[in-house]
């Protein structure tokens, strides 16, 4: 998890990512930054988000984030 948010504060570093559970649904998180925050999933864990993994429920926190890492890097 401390790799997953050490990334996410590179994005954007003004955000809590430990404790906000809303970071789309609570508009905290913009286009732009889902878009880097892909880029540096994928480079970092070496996985492809496909587009269908792309929604609210797996980017509204660290938590969900990482559980979408996890089941992609088993795939």
């Amino acid at each position: 998890m401390e790799e997953l948010i050490e990334i996410l504060e590179e994005v954007r570093e003004d955000i809590d990512f430990q404790n906000t559970t809303d970071l789309i649904d609570g508009g905290v998180l913009d286009s732009f930054d889902i878009l880097q925050i892909i880029s540096a999933l994928n480079d970092a864990y070496d996985i492809s988000i496909p587009a269908a993994e792309i929604i609210p429920a797996n980017f509204n926190s660290a938590e969900a984030l990482l559980a979408m890492v996890e089941r992609l890097s088993e795939e």
